[in-house]
């Protein structure tokens, strides 16, 4: 039999761990100003190592590493680049990744279908984005196309507005609605970090300013614990005169870096390498650009049908809090309540940072503890909208769940 006639078997695919710095406010006040962003995910990498002394360096097949803005320190091939400055071997390879607020996740995807095909046993995927030193839309340079042809509103390129277009689309999600979503987000937030459910991914960084000597950052630095709806209510619509989008109902602009370790189910076995969760299914899918946080609900349907689920076989949701509005979309479409206690039990974006390109696996280290916490739970999600108006999600398998994999022929997953 020829290769080319050969049946190839598609590989079950794990998540074996992952770690993020703390997120830092962006600008010249937040605790990474001065920083480069390839340190941060050097940082990143260095851990995952040290967490996981049973995985060979030269054993990485891949280092995937994803940025919005490809430019200067985020620059350069970033995925090579910080597998070389992080002391991996010369032989692993790497490249850099960009899908907006998506990077880590695609990034995540993109090598774990290489790890199902058989080209990857075990690769290192995350992001990172310093908007400090590379503030959105820095240098971008629109086609006028867009414009002239009229392909794209250019509200469309903010996206605060598309956030407000979320709101006329569905007038019964009110500001009230996203104020009370934001608070409660901040203090689920908070209650996480008194259990000291966040701190265990999380990378401490050492950075220097002027005059004030060394800081070891081992905790975020945007929640704002004890905020009121109250609080939120007298904060200013910056996008539209009257609106209801503020910077309390909506993620801040952040500096941070994530990365995780995948592999390949008999691969982790061979190395001794645990295993936090298994990847069901994953999918993409484009919105309108003017109604960007709309994009994981399409990306949530296809991904579903390729499961062979539906919304009830989820019993925990990791959704990317880009704007408050976007996440009570995605909750109106499934009939899912403001306050279920499925979706982000640790809180989400709004407190804790949106670094762009690295907030995927930060979803991803929240959903792999709570299977850890909760058995009883077989499927989780993690989802985000996307800029110019897409969505991703991606579907994975609580390992600690007793009926954990055994809907499948593959006998590569441990068990």
């Amino acid at each position: 039999m020829s290769p080319q006639s050969r049946a190839r078997q598609i590989r079950d695919v794990v998540f074996v761990d992952g770690v993020r710095t703390p997120f830092g406010k962006a600008g010249e006040k937040g605790m990474y100003a001065g920083m480069r962003a390839d340190d941060l995910v050097v940082k990143c990498i260095r851990e995952l190592m040290r967490r996981n002394p049973s995985l060979p360096a030269e054993r990485i097949d891949e280092v995937a590493i994803a940025a919005t803005t490809q430019t200067g320190d985020q620059g350069l091939t970033i995925g090579r680049t910080a597998a070389l400055l992080a002391g991996l071997p010369q032989s692993v390879p790497g490249f850099a990744i960009d899908r907006m607020c998506a990077g880590a996740l695609t990034a995540v995807t993109t090598t774990a279908s290489g790890i199902g095909f058989g080209a990857y046993d075990v690769v290192i995927a995350g992001g990172v984005e310093h908007m400090g030193n590379h503030p959105m839309g820095k240098d971008a340079d629109p086609n006028p196309r867009f414009v002239t042809e009229r392909i794209v509103d250019p509200a469309a390129l903010n996206m605060g507005n598309t956030a407000e277009n979320l709101h006329d689309r569905f007038p019964e999600i009110t500001k009230e609605r996203t104020d009370a979503y934001a608070a409660a987000s901040q203090e689920r937030l908070a209650k996480a970090y008194a259990n000291n459910q966040i701190q265990p991914d999380l990378v401490p960084v050492a950075s220097k300013k002027p005059g004030k000597g060394w800081t070891l950052n081992s905790v975020d630095e945007g929640p704002r614990p004890g905020t009121t709806v109250e609080d939120l209510a007298e904060l200013r619509t910056p996008f539209r005169a009257h609106g209801r989008v503020t910077a309390g109902n909506a993620s801040g602009l952040n500096d941070g870096a994530t990365t995780a370790l995948l592999a390949s189910a008999d691969a982790a076995e061979e190395l001794g390498l645990p295993v936090k969760m298994r990847l069901v299914s994953y999918a993409f899918a484009g919105v309108e650009p003017e109604v960007m946080g709309y994009g994981p609900v399409p990306a949530t349907e296809k991904a579903l049908k390729q499961a062979g689920l539906s919304i009830e076989d989820i019993g925990l949701f990791e959704i990317n809090e880009a704007f408050a509005v976007q996440v009570l979309s995605f909750l109106d479409f499934y009939g899912i309540a403001d306050d279920d206690p499925r979706v982000n039990r640790y809180g989400g974006a709004i407190a804790v940072g949106h670094p762009l390109a690295s907030s995927g696996v930060r979803l991803m280290n929240q959903l792999a503890r709570q299977f850890e916490e909760d058995p009883t739970v077989r499927y989780g999600m993690t989802t985000m909208c996307i800029g110019l108006g897409m969505g991703g999600t991606i579907i994975w398998e609580n390992p600690n769940h007793p009926d954990y994999n055994t809907d499948t022929e593959s006998t590569e997953a441990t068990k």
